[in-house]
């Protein structure tokens, strides 16, 4: 009774507060602005923060929290037209809607997936906000149950999803798993600070790759790629097919599945630093995992974005739970929410234990109201706009590609401002093409690259508090290992890979691909092989008093030397029929694309060397101009009007974000203004 006492006349307050016209009107503002950057590839809640964050200092605190509110809840929402329409994940938490939404896109049903993942997206919203309003005043005894083994766990059951990603051939599914794995150990160890695969002569590897480069070399490059060899648009059929109603009805067919993952999502949000890296790929494990038919996953189930939808919305519900309570930042976008918290009205207001207290208990349901009032204008807005936003599908796609190519480049430079974000964003693509070409399957690495910094940390805490604990005793040690918590995730987990490895054979996340010839998978197999090998002996010379800092990257790259070994066994035993010889340029779309890969790939190289030369815009300006008189067949006039739109684009996007291009040698020898520098 006292806790109800305590929490209603709060929450009529809350209410109070946020029906202002002010307040309503900067969440609206947010919203629209969540919008806007979630669209785009790449930029996420973090780049829209910190567009907002300037405007912070002194401002009322509920109209702060309300824009700022606004523009964190629809992200999430937003992000998918990318993922849908392009194949091109908008943002971490919306890796998995690309494996059948892009599908249910090339099939010219692009506003039916669009709405499906809309409404989820809503209902997820809403189901966190509902989980935020009840569990935040329990929820302290909770989240401090949490420790370093479950922690760990958490961060396995994430890995085990690998297991229903794998495709036809789950050793494959393994190796890629494992080569992000430890693709994603490069750079300095967080234990002992040792360099793996890297040196200071190369400082930029010695900080490690950032996920939104390689979310976007594994995913985007090898699709823009593919659509621009065929010179077509999107859809092959350049129909919308069903409209949003039909999205609707499918959410309201898998109502109960978004019910389980949006649950999903606010219980893995409420893990500090976990929830938007993993929580869809759990979300989607969970869709396969409930589903009788398995073999339309892949191709365009419409299960498969329902599930990610439900969750990654209600996960920022159940991120806001470490964040508001603790001060412990749940993702990169709530430690700059927190930093824009200190900056409002006198700057008395800190996330912490006194957002429980009387005095702030209010402005917490705020936060709660807002965030379900954002869920409900957003995905209005996006309901409403998806059957014309979804025409960029009927579009031929080679006037849309070096728009697509100059965004992610925008992307990629804004995540390091470093120019070799680029190369390493081509060098990822380079990489996604033939895992895409040969089959073996890009979710999997990435849920290993995404995974691989918190499995290693997590596993080295818990071994380190674990020695202390068994010093104490065996009991102790082995309670601390092994609480409830950690049994059940144990068994989850198990269940999962056993389930995973029944069904991941009719999982095709990389579509059907046909069979070719044994020499070309298996010269990308000694490739990838030879890198195994190359990371194992690399770990092996870090000195053994930093044994923690060698043994994961020695562990992962051994079990792939093995995989790999098996995976040579079996290609020199299979005729060259066997589904582990898959080749895209065998068969298929890709065989009969109308341009080569090579050639396709060099005018996205041609636009990287050009801006290491003179710098971003200038070289836009010519690789545009170029690209659609020659490559798109459009006049010199058509040609000129197309480049000056992309480059004022650019111009007012970076503005408007305080972001800066990427230089070239020309800018270290002559003083340009802005934007030419």
């Amino acid at each position: 009774m006292d806790l109800v006492a305590t929490v209603l006349p709060a929450l009529n307050d809350a209410f109070a507060l946020i029906l202002q016209p002010g307040v309503l009107m900067y969440l609206a503002l947010g919203v629209v602005m969540g919008l806007a950057i979630g669209v785009f590839p790449g930029l996420g809640g973090i780049a829209g923060l910190s567009l907002v964050l300037p405007f912070m200092f002194g401002m009322d605190t509920v109209s702060g929290l309300a824009l700022m509110v606004g523009m964190v809840a629809v992200v999430p929402t937003s992000d998918t037209f990318a993922s849908v329409l392009m194949g091109i994940p908008g943002s971490s938490a919306s890796q998995a809607t690309v494996l059948d939404g892009f599908p249910l896109a090339k099939r010219g049903e692009a506003a039916r997936a669009l709405a499906a993942a809309f409404t989820s997206s809503l209902f997820g919203g809403l189901v966190g906000a509902l989980f935020l309003t009840f569990f935040i005043l329990i929820a302290r005894p909770i989240v401090l149950a949490f420790g370093l083994p479950e922690m760990l766990m958490i961060t396995i059951l994430g890995l085990s999803m690998v297991a229903i990603l794998a495709g036809r051939i789950p050793l494959k599914g393994l190796a890629a798993a494992g080569l992000g794995l430890v693709v994603g150990t490069i750079g300095e160890a967080d234990a002992g600070g040792s360099l793996r695969m890297a040196s200071y002569d190369l400082p930029y590897l010695a900080d490690g790759f950032k996920l939104v480069i390689v979310g976007l070399g594994i995913f985007a490059v090898p699709e823009i790629i593919a659509l621009l060899r065929q010179d077509r648009s999107i859809s092959k059929t350049a129909e919308l097919g069903a409209g949003w109603a039909a999205g609707v009805r499918d959410w309201w067919r898998n109502k109960w599945l978004s019910v389980r993952c949006s649950l999903i999502g606010v219980m893995v949000g409420v893990i500090p630093g976990l929830g938007g890296s993993v929580v869809d790929w759990i979300a989607y494990g969970h869709s396969v995992q409930t589903t009788k038919d398995k073999s339309n996953f892949g191709k365009g189930e419409v299960r498969g974005i329902v599930g990610p939808e439900s969750s990654n919305n209600a996960k920022e519900g159940g991120g806001l739970v470490p964040t508001l309570i603790f001060g412990i930042p749940g993702s990169g976008s709530m430690a700059v929410f927190m930093g824009a918290v200190a900056l409002l009205g006198a700057g008395d207001l800190e996330v912490g234990p006194q957002m429980l207290s009387a005095d702030y208990l209010d402005v917490t349901y705020s936060i709660v109201w807002l965030l379900a009032l954002a869920n409900v204008v957003g995905t209005i807005l996006c309901i409403g706009l998806s059957g014309h936003i979804a025409k960029l599908t009927t579009i031929r796609f080679t006037l849309l590609a070096p728009f697509l190519f100059m965004l992610i480049s925008f992307a990629a430079f804004q995540s390091g401002q470093n120019l070799a974000d680029l190369a390493a964003l081509f060098g990822f693509g380079l990489i996604g093409i033939f895992l895409r070409r040969f089959e073996w399957s890009r979710p999997a690495f990435l849920i290993g690259f995404v995974l691989s910094n918190p499995a290693e940390t997590f596993a080295n805490q818990a071994y380190q508090v674990a020695g202390s604990k068994f010093q104490q005793g065996f009991d102790v040690g082995m309670a601390y290992l092994f609480g409830p918590i950690t049994l059940v995730l144990i068994v989850v987990t198990v269940v999962s890979v056993v389930l995973g490895i029944r069904q991941a054979r009719l999982i095709m996340s990389e579509g059907d691909v046909q069979t070719g010839t044994k020499r070309a998978p298996m010269v990308f197999l000694f490739v990838i092989s030879a890198y195994f090998i190359i990371s194992f002996f690399d770990a092996s010379l870090i000195d053994d008093r930093l044994i923690t800092d060698k043994i994961f990257p020695m562990l992962i790259s051994g079990i792939a030397i093995l995989c790999c070994g098996v995976l040579l066994i079996s290609m020199m035993r299979n005729p060259e029929t066997h589904v582990i010889f898959a080749d895209r340029e065998s068969s298929g779309d890709d065989a009969d694309a109308a341009h080569g890969l090579w050639p396709t790939l060099a005018w996205f190289g041609f636009l990287l060397v050009l801006c290491s030369l003179v710098g971003f815009i200038l070289a836009l300006s010519v690789f545009l101009l170029i690209f659609m008189r020659l490559r798109a067949g459009l006049s010199w006039a058509h040609a000129a009007v197309y480049t000056a739109g992309g480059i004022a684009f650019m111009c007012a996007m970076a503005w408007v974000l305080n972001r800066d291009f990427p230089p070239g040698l020309l800018q270290s020898m002559v003083d340009l203004p802005w934007p030419f520098r």
